[in-house]
């Protein structure tokens, strides 16, 4: 037995007892400063053993959780020339902790304490210098290590701080981990300045197992062994925001390429060797050719010397642009044989983003996370110019719209809309700032501002933007600035509609009937814009339609979204034309001599917002959709009859027949992808279960008639997903089954690992006798220990009964189970898939309560994806009523949380006729 403590051990074990109580006070954010002042002068009385050390009146008000815009703006004020120097001792088993050094460098301007973001235990700090003389251990404060003013000096000062990293942003695995430290993490594992107006130069030594192999941001200088371990040092590079600090180390294969005489280096976990080698090339092609039209565009060099990319097994995100070192989702680049051409174009579209972040984003940072939109939308908006030329037998244009418009709509429709660019006034919010409306709304606003601008102008615009930032920070303004004396119209109001303000413009069609005479008519002047007036006549007829587009704010704030539009015009029988224009404050009338059908604003996939269109137009569109010659024209009439479903203005049962018809003559690849997921979203959300039933067996039919027509493996494996997604049919499930089982093959097409992993799921939420069998036996079939992995851990979710599914939810509560975000979201999915509506319905709740921890846990896209996985498979009213009792309940829920949750159940709420709270 151990012997009793002694009372000095017991005051020092109560230390940590009493800093989380005081951390926990800290975290109340409306602590007015005198009583933080009074716990901090507490504090010091019950830890004086350890430090000395209590924050000044000046530093108090800068103490709050997180990093304040206060105390950003300070450091900014009072510091330069950042620098690291980091050590870290990675353990081979991932139950030991990481520990060790870092040493800050900064260059102090002013007087003061200065504050080092660590959001830490006490027990993690375990010794601080300052200037080469040891002060105790610091507790953290709010998660802050406070140097003293009288422990400083004026100029070029060192604090070395020796500690144990946090885990969280570390994602650690059995045999490999990676960093992610964006939106601001990195605090959560060292003691930097989180901030990404703190640039700073890091140099980085890892002490690691022997056989693992590291990337980070700098090249790798050497690598020396000593027994079992290796020690790996990187050399310093140019300087980083902390969000962009990265290093990966693990068991890895690494292949290597060399492209325009620069070293491509692919760190990855594959195991399939036919996988690696059929996607090597092409990864790497994919960003060289990136790398080559970034340098040519921007008229920079790459930045960052050496470059890596790490594939990482259930990444996060799609992709993170670290400098030097990019990190991807696996599953997204090491695509199957039979990948589609929505898969290889994504690849193409996610490697083009993150390059193009290599120049906007980090050699320009934004200067504070409001802007971080900026960064986005550059990469997006270059990436579509990137890929383009890869794929000439795309339709550009058309992906351009669906890329981008659909899932602008789906936020900016919402009562949670919310701007471009938003205030924030610390950045441990700085993750709900991400969304829809950064990545799909603002490279449609970039567009239409290069529009305005012109492309040469455009382009010298964007190189002055680089060369005047490089290596340091810009805001929107300062390239409002510089693009202002190119546009004629007043740029702040026109960023005032498009960037600051939420919502959409509502664009409203009416056509009207003469006769045959001449229409047009001088331009007028409405609301400070000129209205544009069109006629084409057609010799011979004797009657004439006038088209006339009205654009309002339908949120009654009087706002005015300049933008490009294309008005196509047709009769219903094969005659159409179209009139491109410009649109603000004005009425655009637009006259054809001929009698019009149906008039379309949002042809040519320019014009941004709710088209609300006249019945003629609705009705002749419903009927003659699948007839129209362009493809870009069929694709915006089909996304406008989306909008007009969720404006209740179509029925789900006249669109689901559209679809349909569509369906069966349509041979554009994109357009074929776009239909098939409205209705999947039509099958499983807006119909009703009595009408799937009647519709199941017509539906089948045309999607095995679809993957029939499929000529390539991609297209057909398309229809296939949408018919195992879909199936209802006892004969159907059965073919599925057989399938599965590669008891009988599908016409042209062999299924990859992953399709059959995907499809042992989909027959098990349909609650097959042997579900659990089906799925045990994929998973002996898969040979990748991380693929395996993940569906080990969604096998509850997939073939448990609902006590089961019940308890897998309830793990979730333990952060530890949430590691892997996308597994929890896949398993999520499968808890929550419409045919278990029923019995997932009692889960909806305690999904909602445990959103707020997601936020503070979790990285930055899975508070939104969380509500998404759990309210997509639900239509009824009592689920509805929960969320609004959520809401209803919590008068104090973070106003970016709040919208979140509006826009996730922005469908639920029409579809169940319970209006937004």
């Amino acid at each position: 037995m151990a012997s009793p403590p002694t009372a000095a051990a017991r005051t020092s074990a109560s230390v940590p007892y009493v800093s989380y109580v005081l951390k926990s006070l800290f975290a109340t954010t409306a602590m007015p400063p005198s009583i933080r002042r009074a716990i901090g002068l507490l504090w010091l009385c019950m830890t004086a053993p350890l430090t000395a050390q209590v924050p000044s009146r000046a530093t108090d008000s800068l103490l709050a959780p997180g990093v304040s815009a206060a105390l950003a703006r300070h450091r900014a004020r009072t510091l330069r020339d950042v620098a690291y120097e980091v050590s870290l001792s990675l353990p081979a088993n991932r139950s030991e902790p990481v520990t060790g050094t870092t040493m800050l460098r900064f260059v102090r301007r002013g007087g003061g304490d200065v504050v080092i973001d660590f959001d830490a235990t006490p027990a993690q700090v375990r010794g601080v210098e300052v200037n080469g003389r040891d002060i105790g251990a610091l507790v953290p404060i709010g998660g802050h290590l406070v140097i003293p003013a009288r422990r400083l000096r004026a100029g070029a000062n060192r604090v070395t701080v020796r500690f144990v990293a946090g885990d969280g942003p570390l994602n650690r695995s059995d045999d490999f981990l990676y960093t992610i430290f964006v939106p601001a993490r990195a605090r959560q594992a060292m003691p930097v300045f989180d901030q990404p107006d703190l640039k700073a130069r890091l140099t980085l030594a890892l002490e690691l197992p022997r056989a693992w192999a590291a990337t980070a941001n700098g090249e790798e200088l050497v690598r020396q062994t000593v027994g079992e371990r290796a020690i790996v040092r990187f050399a310093e590079t140019k300087p980083l925001p902390t969000y962009l600090l990265a290093f990966a180390a693990g068991r890895f294969q690494v292949d290597s390429a060399v492209r325009d005489g620069r070293l491509l280096r692919v760190f990855h976990r594959e195991s399939d060797s036919a996988k690696v080698a059929r996607n090597r090339d092409a990864i790497v092609d994919l960003h060289a050719q990136a790398l080559r039209w970034m340098e040519a565009y921007t008229g920079i060099a790459y930045p960052w010397g050496k470059f890596d990319v790490f594939l990482a097994p259930s990444f996060q995100f799609g992709g993170m642009e670290h400098a030097g070192a990019i990190f991807y989702n696996a599953s997204g680049l090491m695509l199957d044989a039979t990948a589609t051409q929505a898969q290889r174009l994504g690849r193409a579209s996610v490697i083009a983003h993150e390059v193009a972040h290599l120049w906007f984003g980090d050699l320009v940072t934004m200067r504070w996370f409001d802007d971080v939109w900026l960064k986005e939308v550059f990469a997006n908006f270059f990436a579509a110019k990137i890929v383009n030329p890869a794929f000439p037998e795309v339709n550009h244009p058309l992906r351009f719209f669906l890329s981008h418009h659909p899932a602008a709509y789906d936020v900016d429709r919402t009562a949670g809309a919310n701007p471009i660019r938003q205030p924030l006034d610390d950045l441990a919010d700085a993750g709900s700032l991400y969304g829809a409306i950064i990545y799909q709304k603002a490279p449609v606003m970039m567009r239409q501002l290069e529009l305005l601008v012109g492309e040469t102008a455009f382009r010298r615009a964007m190189r002055t933007y680089l060369a005047r930032h490089a290596y340091g920070n810009a805001t929107w303004p300062e390239l409002v600035a510089i693009l202002d004396p190119l546009v004629p119209a007043d740029l702040t109001a026109w960023s005032r509609a498009w960037v600051d303000m939420p919502g959409r413009p509502r664009l409203t069609v009416r056509l009207t009937h003469e006769a045959s005479r001449s229409l047009e008519t001088p331009p007028t002047r409405r609301g400070g814009a000129e209205s544009a007036s069109h006629r084409i006549e057609a010799h011979g007829t004797q009657e004439s339609t006038r088209v006339t587009v009205v654009q309002d704010d339908p949120r009654g704030r009087g706002l005015v979204w300049p933008q490009r539009i294309a008005i196509a015009v047709g009769d219903g029988r094969g005659r159409d034309t179209t009139i491109t224009t410009t649109i603000g404050a004005d009425t655009v009338r637009a006259a054809v001599g001929w009698r019009a059908a149906w008039a379309l604003p949002s042809a040519g996939g320019l014009a941004y917002g709710d088209v609300v269109l006249d019945d003629s137009s609705r009705a002749t569109l419903l009927r003659t959709l699948p007839t129209l010659a362009d493809p870009l024209l069929r694709g915006s009439a089909l996304v406008t009859l989306e909008e007009e479903l969720q404006g209740g203005r179509v029925t789900p049962t006249a669109l689901h027949a559209t679809v349909l018809a569509l369906l069966a003559t349509e041979r554009d690849e994109l357009l074929v992808s776009r239909a098939l997921g409205t209705l999947g979203d039509l099958w499983w959300r807006w119909l009703d279960p009595a009408v799937r039933a009647s519709q199941a067996a017509t539906q089948e039919v045309a999607l095995r008639d679809g993957l029939a027509r499929a000529t390539t493996p991609g297209a057909k494996l398309a229809w296939f997903r949408a018919l195992s997604t879909t199936a209802l049919t006892p004969e159907t499930i059965g073919w599925l089954v057989r399938a599965w089982r590669r008891d009988e093959a599908v016409p042209g097409l062999v299924l990859g690992e992953d399709d059959e992993t995907a499809l042992a799921l989909q027959l098990a939420v349909r609650g097959l006798p042997d579900a659990r069998t089906i799925v045990e036996t994929q998973r002996t079939r898969i040979g990748n220990g991380d693929r395996r992995a993940r569906l080990a851990f969604v096998m509850p979710a997939a073939v448990g009964d609902a006590a089961e599914r019940a308890r897998f939810v309830e793990s979730l509560r333990l952060v530890e189970n949430r590691r892997r975000e996308p597994w929890i979201l896949e398993g999520m999915a499968l808890v929550h898939h419409p045919l278990r509506a029923e019995s997932s319905a009692p889960l909806v709740a305690p999904a909602l309560a445990l959103l707020e921890e997601l936020q503070r846990t979790g990285d930055i896209f899975l508070p939104k994806r969380w509500l998404d996985v759990t309210l997509a498979g639900h239509r009824s009213p009592a689920v509805a009523e929960t969320v609004r009792a959520y809401l209803r309940d919590r008068p104090t829920l973070a106003p970016r949380l709040r919208a979140i949750v509006l826009q996730s159940a922005d469908e639920l709420f029409r579809i169940a006729g319970r209006p937004a709270p």
